[in-house]
């Protein structure tokens, strides 16, 4: 199995995490890329209701993993005792992507894009943590006054190319080559 290329689309809660990695999923998908993404939560979650079948082959059977099938998707429960790196989950499940948008997981040593805006926290997690341990590509921000370190790009959502060249990015540090 390949490690496909990864990066971290970081930032504090409500930052506009979600909706930047849904905008890049997007563009990149529409760019011709086979986009899959990496949801970190920092608690459990049910994707079924405790009605369904496979919520009980889950909590009642105790199975180790469940598969639903339907038609027109698949998914896959799986129990673990400690919880996997977005690596390890990319080398299992998605060593066919083109690239993987990885929301969260702020501990990890991924590349990492952060979304800061100010009309949501006062400071950036960069800002804090200046010298971190994971490559920074780049901060994207509603704060005009915003400076990053030496190497970071500073991409201003008021630019009405943000989103593109944001994408350009992603696929230059993945090495992605031009369709």
């Amino acid at each position: 199995m390949r490690q496909p290329p990864m990066v971290a689309i970081v930032g504090r809660k409500h930052s506009g995490k979600t909706t930047l990695v849904v905008r890049l999923a997007a563009e990149l998908h529409r760019r011709g890329r086979r986009v899959m993404t990496i949801k970190h939560g920092s608690h459990t979650f049910n994707l079924d209701p405790a009605t369904t079948d496979t919520y009980r082959h889950y909590h009642e059977g105790h199975a180790d993993r469940v598969a639903m099938a339907s038609p027109d998707k698949f998914a896959l429960i799986v129990r673990w005792d400690a919880e996997l790196t977005p690596e390890e989950i990319a080398n299992r499940y998605m060593s066919d992507a083109d690239i993987v948008l990885c929301e969260g997981f702020k501990a990890s040593r991924l590349p990492r894009i952060e979304i800061f805006r100010l009309a949501a926290h006062p400071t950036s997690l960069i800002a804090e943590h200046p010298d971190g341990a994971a490559p920074y590509l780049a901060v994207v921000t509603d704060d005009d006054a915003f400076t990053a370190p030496d190497g970071v790009a500073v991409i201003r959502l008021a630019d009405e190319a943000w989103l593109g060249t944001v994408v350009d990015l992603v696929e230059r540090s993945a090495g992605l080559a031009p369709l």
